[in-house]
């Protein structure tokens, strides 16, 4: 038996579709209450729970051989950050630790490439510099420390973990959306007339779940992977979106300092007047201020990684937020 934790959203239903598909024994960990669509029709037990009550996780894993841990609050923006720092930090370390007590001997974290270094007008690898003064936003500086966290686990108590760090997956499925499918959205219903300089490290989401699967078969513990896809920019990524859909693409290119004006007024009113997330955040704008790319040879090489072309994920991800009526 195999259990994933946040199997029900994006990059963890992926991965439960293809341990399925190996002939895996898969056991969801889900919240009560939370949004089950990817999971229907699957052949997986759902089993309630919260990372962050540890008396519900031994149930959870009770027979289990393995653990995904893909379950975390990934947002740019939040109202509460010691909530979403509880979530990926504590959660982290109580599932994993539950895990250890439970027998289970093997375990793959997802954490994020939000956790590395960047190298300006280069490409950054798993052994780029970086220190928590370097992480932007509470999300990032959640998920640093997450993995901290993880990584004194399997140095000082043995944990069997492998680690892997997603890029920017896209992809069917991305049912909250998250940011990154937020932008894909609004971009295909014409709602982006401009953009930043900045790119991103596009991969298709199955690839992805497909790396988790082979960081759980041949990765090291203790060691991280990166598991990406394509180098694009922006402007590229919103091109190739407004060609699919028959428009003409954005022209307009914003300063980042012109935005970020805007950016906090944004926050202010949201705050203000209520909702999930502003139209645009300042630690987006921030972050953007650097391209975002990143090197899967770690993960190729060792794991036998592959991805396709960033753009038939942007493709996948278009067809089915249209066919789920998001635009």
């Amino acid at each position: 038996m195999i259990l994933v934790t946040g199997g029900t959203g994006f990059v963890g239903s992926a991965l439960i579709r293809l341990l399925l598909a190996r002939g895996d024994s898969v056991r969801a960990l889900a919240r009560p209450g939370s949004d089950r669509r990817n999971l229907a029709g699957l052949d997986v037990e759902t089993i309630e729970g919260d990372l962050l009550q540890p008396a519900t996780l031994a149930p959870a894993l009770k027979g289990c051989t393995g653990l995904y841990h893909v379950a975390a609050d990934y947002r740019l923006w939040t109202r509460d950050p010691a909530a979403m720092f509880a979530a990926n930090v504590d959660g982290s370390k109580a599932i994993i630790r539950a895990a250890a007590e439970a027998g289970v001997g093997r375990i793959v974290y997802t954490s994020s490439v939000a956790t590395l270094g960047i190298v300006k007008d280069g490409i950054a690898d798993e052994q780029t510099p970086v220190g928590y003064g370097d992480m932007i936003g509470v999300y990032k500086q959640s998920k640093f420390r997450a993995e901290q966290a993880v990584q004194r686990l399997i140095d000082e108590d043995g944990a069997p973990v492998v680690i892997v760090n997603p890029s920017t997956p896209i992809g069917p499925r991305d049912i909250k959306p998250t940011p990154t499918g937020r932008m894909i959205v609004e971009a295909a219903a014409g709602r982006m007339p401009a953009f930043v300089d900045t790119g991103l490290n596009i991969a298709h989401v199955d690839d992805v779940a497909a790396g988790h699967l082979l960081a759980f078969d041949k990765g090291k513990v203790g060691q991280r992977y990166i598991l990406g896809g394509t180098d694009m920019t922006l402007a590229r990524i919103l091109g190739h979106i407004a060609d699919r859909m028959g428009r003409k693409p954005p022209r307009l290119k914003i300063p980042h300092n012109a935005i970020l004006p805007i950016a906090y007024v944004a926050e202010a009113w949201t705050r203000l007047v209520g909702g999930d997330t502003p139209f645009v955040v300042v630690d987006g704008v921030k972050m953007a201020k650097k391209k975002m790319y990143f090197s899967s040879a770690k993960a190729a090489r060792e794991l036998g990684y592959t991805a396709r072309p960033a753009t038939q994920a942007l493709d996948d991800a278009i067809s089915w937020f249209k066919s789920e009526g998001y635009f």
